[in-house]
């Protein structure tokens, strides 16, 4: 993909120069920042961070007797509008398990207010300052800045202490507001090798300087004897530190955009990740430098290959549901169930084992890893060749570079002849090849038994489709009477499916009521809510009296109804992230019109076809008369499932040129 190539690019574009820094000081905010009424840049902002500087040292801690990493942030952030009131609020995360306890602290927290001409500054106190916890392995630190109003100055820092010396935080030179000066820095002893790698479409400038550096270590020895005696003495050991500086200046807020997968995946950012370390009188030690490594790595830990091997508990279950099943699709479709029968997600990501599969298996509940990895021990004990994927989740972001927390989650993929058929069974609505969602990202890794891994593509090449089959009357005062048909298959059935589980029938169809134009529905069915491997397709009588116009005694109807498209998604002007529509779909329209006694047609909208290069997708529209049926056939098909940046010209344009069509009037005149 040519945003991997573009990324990827973005290593080797790293320029080593000299950047001048800009001094910036906690505590000292200027009357022109307080006077300010908008971004000078950016007039529609509602706030921006004037400067932010993080600096990530991995130092020696005496208490500690080891290595830590300790990150340092200041961040002055200017208020321009009540929108903006939000960056008032802060929060941080932080680890919180068994092995990895970090703290966070806030300080120097101020908010600073023109009064008068004069300068009011507040500080935060106690009671605004939070923890929660945001799950078994993260809390997050928050603060409330008190006194906050249009034209406000924010300032705060915090530290970040880990007992890991091997995590430096990815660090965003971006926001959704503009960024006026960032800077980031990193100071790493002659011990440990990061790889560096930077994201987005703008890059900050960098500059590295190598130190000497030294840790003072203080012993005591006392001796015993008549007299006991203490004596304290001290070592020196000297090495040398890397210094590596990031410079950005005047970086534009990230837009949110239609159909993008994650807008993290595009932000300007520089990940670290630990490739090497080389202490004195030790072995060198590699970790993540190729995604063999990687995959290696992973498959070796206690919570993932070791638990593929477990068989146990499950056995005789399994035995007795195998019984009778000879074909490959009859194993999958039987050990599919079963897991999902048995094991309900818990919520928590994961490509490894948080209970592990024999507790999750009896407990009746686990993680992704938990639940995948013990249906592919269960997919081979069966017979069949079965491997798990690591991916990365939409959430994630997308897996560019090799490192161990690219991943997030696992499936299971079953090798048959026309190739990789990928199962998950935490999704109850999931079948072969059909993946939930959150997991259609791009690429995964398929690890084999020997460790060896090949990459996976996750891009559905089956397009889903809605299929809607409608056909009403209009009688002469332009009151619409109908039923509609509507049937999905694999994504778009499993999405639906998604929707309405658990939703009360009256709520979902007073949404559907609303969303469609304020009309009134009635003898509203379903077909196949179980029956997961066959089309959803529900099905709805309805009646509707602002659905037509009049106007001059004539009749205007737009042939779709409330189905009908009347906005481009795609408004830019200029796209710089790829279109992800997740997976190829089709949404067709066959329409039947009854027009009322005494009316004929006057006008109709004239056939088309629009094509868009490469087979990428396609749009036709067919309406016909006969008698008093008019019958409308529409069909949007797109082929491709993401579109890169350099297309974007053509899509924009391929569904202005559909929606104008989409919208075009049926005109009935009286006889």
């Amino acid at each position: 993909m040519k945003l991997i190539k573009i990324l990827s690019l973005s290593i080797v574009l790293l320029v080593v120069s000299k950047t001048t820094a800009q001094e910036f000081k906690l505590g000292k905010v200027s009357v022109a920042e307080l006077e300010q009424k908008v971004h000078p840049k950016d007039s529609a902002a509602p706030a921006a961070i004037l400067y932010k500087k993080g600096k990530a040292r991995i130092e020696f801690d005496q208490s500690e007797g080891d290595f830590v990493t300790l990150t340092d942030v200041e961040v002055r952030i200017k208020v321009y509008k009540k929108e903006g009131y939000e960056w008032a609020n802060h929060k941080v995360w932080y680890y919180k398990m068994s092995g990895l306890n970090e703290k966070v602290s806030f300080s120097d927290a101020y908010t600073y207010n023109l009064v008068g001409g004069k300068i009011e500054k507040t500080k935060l106190k106690t009671e605004g300052t939070f923890d929660e916890v945001l799950n078994k392995f993260r809390a997050q630190k928050k603060i409330t800045m008190p006194n906050v109003k249009e034209g406000s100055v924010i300032e705060f820092n915090y530290t970040i202490k880990s007992p890991s010396d091997r995590l430096i935080r990815e660090w965003d030179f971006q926001e959704t507001i503009p960024v006026n000066y960032c800077e980031f820095t990193t100071c790493v002893p002659e011990y440990y090798v990061f790889n560096s790698r930077q994201k987005g479409y703008f890059f900050p400038k960098m500059t590295v300087e190598k130190s000497p550096r030294s840790i003072i270590f203080t012993s005591k020895e006392r001796s015993e004897g008549r007299v006991s005696t203490t004596t304290f003495s001290t070592d020196k050991v000297d090495y040398i530190e890397t210094r590596t500086t990031y410079v950005a200046q005047d970086f534009p807020a990230m837009k949110e955009e239609a159909f993008v997968n994650n807008m993290d995946n595009y932000v300007s950012s520089i990940q670290h990740e630990l490739a090497m370390t080389k202490f004195p009188n030790s072995q060198m030690r590699m970790y993540s430098t190729d995604w063999e490594s990687v995959v290696k790595t992973i498959y070796n830990y206690e919570t993932f290959g070791p638990e593929l091997n477990k068989t146990g508990y499950y056995e005789d279950d399994l035995k007795a549901l195998l019984a009778g099943k000879n074909t490959p699709e009859e194993k999958i479709w039987v050990i599919l169930n079963h897991v999902k029968a048995n094991v309900k997600w818990n919520g928590y990501t994961g490509y490894d084992c948080d209970n592990g599969v024999k507790k999750a298996y009896k407990e009746k509940t686990g993680n992704i890893g938990d639940i995948n990895l013990m249906l592919t021990s269960m997919l081979r004990f069966a017979g069949l060749t079965a491997n798990p994927v690591l991916l990365s989740t939409r959430e994630n972001g997308i897996a560019l570079f090799p490192n161990r927390t690219a991943f997030d989650y696992v499936v299971a993929a079953v090798e048959t002849p026309q190739g990789n058929l990928l199962l998950d069974a935490s999704n109850k609505f999931s079948t072969p090849n059909i993946l939930p969602f959150r997991t259609i990202n791009w690429t995964g890794r398929l690890i084999r038994k020997d460790g060896t891994s090949q990459e996976i593509d996750l891009t559905p090449k089956k397009a889903s489709n809605d299929i809607v089959f409608m056909t009403y009357s209009i009688d002469a005062d332009g009151k619409v009477s109908g039923k509609t048909r509507r049937q999905y298959t694999d994504h778009m059935a499993m999405i639906t499916r998604e929707k309405i589980d658990g939703v009360k029938q009256e709520d979902y169809l007073e949404k559907l009521e609303n969303k469609s134009g304020k009309i009134e529905i009635s003898d509203y069915s379903r077909t196949n809510e179980k029956d997961i491997l066959l089309p959803a397709i529900e099905t709805y009588a309805f009646t509707g009296s602002n659905l037509c116009e009049i106007i001059g005694g004539k009749i205007y109807i737009n042939p779709m109804l409330f189905f009908t498209n009347d906005k481009n998604p795609f408004k830019q002007e200029i796209r710089e992230y790829p279109v992800d529509f997740g997976f190829p779909q089709m949404d067709k329209f066959n329409i039947t019109i009854e027009i009322p006694e005494g009316f004929t047609v006057e006008t109709l909208p004239a056939p088309a076809i629009i094509n868009m290069e490469d087979n990428a997708g396609s749009f036709e529209f067919n309406v016909g008369a006969n008698g008093n049926r008019l019958q409308v056939v529409i069909a949007n098909k797109i082929n491709e499932a993401i579109f890169s940046a350099e297309k974007y010209e053509m899509l924009k344009e391929y569904y202005k040129t559909m929606i104008a069509k989409e919208t075009e009037k049926i005109v009935l005149k009286r006889i």
